[in-house]
């Protein structure tokens, strides 16, 4: 206790929101899992460093999340503090076709910006529901694209408070995998390298993608998107739609039945009913198949 009142103080010092036993089904899209010890709203880079290295030093067990759209939180919640990156969106052009995006603001803001300035080459992104602080974590992509295409550096701060920026080259970004899910390091913004383009063009590209995702994908329930990974040689809902496996249901959680990568938060549904649906869609499928599905979204508690 004594270290959440100076963690608060901390907070209030620089400017940054904070909350006692916040539920974090509030912060993630599948609208599941229990509270935390603390939640902070981080503001800037230097309430960020002060507060790493004060929970650091205290060895309080903290975790940085962006708005929760690849996590899965245990409904007992989790047992220490968890941070977030403020939502707005700070975009600046230093260098032709070069855009850098605090951490906290939306993906979708940045895809705006670039087709704002006449830059192609984030089209692709346009509709994922992250943060893009998360979209360089988890080398997010889709129809085609990742980030790991134009990401040029990326600008971090250690458990230190100290700052530093990587080049893209040492971020060992991969599918749905960055050095940031072993190094330690917290995302404070990202610099990505664009083309000159019809705004045009780029505009009716953006708005096909975000159709064919309302079109195919239950954007009317909550969940993490693509539950699981891309299995090497196939597709992961291809396979869970061939072992007949939509509209399977755990509780409050279900195989979407629109898309059978998904899934789904009907209602009501625990953490524990979806990682129990999830179990059983890796069992039929690694029986009927022989491939092993892995869990795209992260788990946290």
């Amino acid at each position: 206790m004594q270290h959440l009142d100076h963690l608060e103080t901390i907070c209030k010092q620089y400017g940054a929101a904070f909350a006692v036993d916040e539920p974090l089904c509030n912060h993630t899209t599948f609208r599941v899992g229990g509270a935390c010890k603390a939640f902070i709203t981080v503001p800037d880079v230097a309430a960020c460093a002060a507060l790493r290295r004060f929970l650091s030093e205290a060895e309080l067990p903290h975790r940085f999340i962006g708005r929760g759209s690849n996590l899965i939180v245990a409904d007992a919640g989790y047992a220490g503090v968890v941070l977030t990156l403020a939502p707005e969106a700070r975009i600046r052009q230093l260098e032709k076709g070069v855009l850098t995006a605090w951490a906290g603001g939306s993906l979708k803001s940045l895809c705006n910006a670039a087709a704002d300035a006449s830059l192609t080459g984030l089209e692709f992104a346009y509709g994922i529901p992250g943060t893009v602080g998360g979209a360089v974590y988890m080398n997010a992509g889709a129809y085609g694209g990742e980030m790991s295409q134009i990401i040029t550096e990326v600008q971090t701060v250690d458990a230190n408070g100290a700052l530093q920026t990587i080049p893209a080259e040492q971020l060992e970004l991969s599918y749905r995998h960055s050095a940031f899910m072993q190094n330690n390091l917290v995302i404070l913004q990202a610099s990505v390298q664009l083309r000159e383009g019809d705004p045009a063009e780029i505009r009716r590209k953006m708005d096909e993608l975000m159709h064919r995702r309302i079109e195919k994908q239950p954007l009317e329930y909550p969940s993490a998107g693509s539950t699981f990974k891309r299995p090497e040689g196939s597709y992961a809902s291809m396979l869970i739609d061939q072992c007949g496996l939509k509209g399977l249901t755990v509780g409050g959680a279900q195989v979407s039945e629109k898309h059978a990568g998904f899934v789904i938060n009907r209602g009501g549904a625990t953490c524990d009913d979806i990682l129990r649906l999830c179990e059983q869609v890796r069992d039929v499928v690694q029986r009927q198949t022989g491939y092993v599905l892995e869990l795209e979204p992260e788990r946290l508690g």
